[in-house]
């Protein structure tokens, strides 16, 4: 009955030519940045990743995705695209919409033979409370069900009254698991259907006797127990089933089509359903709290893993060695300045320049009086004797040096006009004044 698909497993349609190709392209674009660590980081991530995806190009995906469009071996193209081969005459509606959301819309009025839900999942997370509670109610006015899935939910479990146990759950390695399987109807003759890898020890415990016949099963330790079972709910009927594995495309690659098309010959022909269990719903009240990480398709590929981390490392390198490179330098601060010297200076040379000797002189004698007065505490109000050898103990200057001093400051203050020379003399009799104490010789 299956058409025998022509699948690569070693090399699933990989263009070698496009990846050089951008790799070329990529590699010119880099001429375009100035910095020489940037081509460097950006070089070396190229030919990282160039290295992965060419060491990805011959290995086999034998990860279990049950994914309709994957031809990888354990994906699920073939017996999607042969479901009209197994109901002839019947529509294969792939839903694009969670199938609460899908009946929302299009099964307003219930009604029987409506069509048979099929999904062949590790587990249907997308069903919340809501798509479960409307899934059951879907089959009680009429319609089927065919669940296989390694994971039931507990509200799954709980509404079809089964119970499961995974001997496998948590076997790191399933690839030695063989199983050997059974049809319980009489047409089949107890024929034996064996399979030779990734068979997880997934079976049914208990169930409700009065609405559940056991279709097969598989042997345990010597023991048969149900693996596919039959729940009658309302006017139609749930199958459930504990293995999807053997609906992949590997063991439709290796003859054992004849258990697949056994076990769909219980249900009944009608439009199928075929849920990928990609979108959650958009009007069930109930959150989708399974709903995987948006990296969980990357983290179930080692090569996509890879690629993934090293594409995280080359983005964080190089938003820190641009960051680097364009940051701006912080200015330096430097502490205000005293130009009050400065000031000084420049008035002084106006001064100079403009030959205003006697201004000058009677401002250095305002400057010697107020300092006088303020460090030795005199008053100079009259310059006289007394103030004179008052002023000579305190300062530590000789009086007769100090009589000179003062004695020229009076006789330039009553002059109308001074000159240059005046003007130095009395600079340096000052300067030298005041030089006494700073070396010392203060009383």
């Amino acid at each position: 009955m299956f058409i025998k698909h022509k699948i690569c497993i070693e090399d699933p349609n990989f263009n070698l030519q496009i990846v050089l190709d951008t790799i070329f392209r990529s590699s010119k674009s880099l001429e375009l940045i100035t910095s020489n660590k940037i081509k460097i980081v950006f070089k070396t991530f190229i030919f990282i990743t160039t290295l992965l995806i060419l060491s990805s190009c011959n290995k086999t995906n034998w990860n279990e995705n049950y994914r309709e469009k994957e031809k990888s071996p354990f994906g699920t193209y073939i017996i999607y695209n042969e479901m009209d081969a197994l109901f002839e005459k019947e529509e294969v509606v792939y839903l694009k919409d969670n199938f609460y959301d899908y009946l929302t819309k299009n099964y307003k009025t219930p009604s029987a033979n409506f069509g048979t839900y099929v999904c062949i999942k590790n587990d249907a997370y997308k069903l919340t409370a809501d798509g479960i509670d409307t899934l059951l109610s879907f089959v009680a006015n009429g319609n089927h069900a065919f669940l296989s899935l390694n994971e039931f939910s507990e509200n799954l479990r709980e509404k079809l009254e089964i119970t499961t146990n995974d001997l496998d759950k948590n076997t790191s390695s399933i690839k030695a698991l063989k199983g050997e399987f059974y049809l319980e109807d009489a047409h089949f003759e107890n024929q034996l259907f064996t399979f030779d890898r990734n068979i997880r020890r997934h079976y049914f415990i208990t169930y409700n006797e009065n609405k559940t016949i056991v279709l097969g099963s598989a042997k345990i330790d010597g023991e048969k127990v149900p693996n596919f079972m039959k729940i009658y709910h309302g006017k139609g009927a749930i199958y459930v089933h504990s293995n999807p594995v053997v609906f992949t495309n590997y063991y439709l690659l290796k003859d054992k089509e004849a258990y697949l098309e056994n076990v769909f010959s219980y249900v009944p022909s009608s439009t199928i359903f075929w849920d990928p269990q990609i979108k959650k719903s958009e009007h069930s009240n109930q959150p989708d709290k399974d709903n995987p990480s948006v990296f969980k398709f990357f983290l179930q590929h080692k090569t996509l893993t890879w690629f993934l981390f090293v594409s995280l490392a080359g983005v964080l390198l190089f938003m820190l060695l641009n960051a680097r490179r364009k940051q701006r330098p912080i200015p330096m601060i430097h502490p205000s300045e005293n130009t009050t010297v400065a000031f000084t200076q420049t008035i002084s040379s106006l001064y100079l320049k403009e030959e205003d000797h006697k201004n000058l002189v009677d401002k250095k004698i305002t400057f010697f009086l107020e300092k006088v007065r303020t460090k030795y505490l005199l008053n100079t109000n009259n310059l006289n004797k007394d103030f004179i050898h008052n002023l000579a103990a305190k300062s530590g200057n000789e009086i007769q040096n100090t009589k000179y001093l003062i004695n020229t400051m009076i006789t330039l203050n009553k002059r109308s006009e001074c000159s240059e020379e005046e003007l130095f003399v009395l600079f340096k009799m000052i300067d030298n004044f005041f030089k006494k104490q700073e070396n010392g010789h203060a009383k």
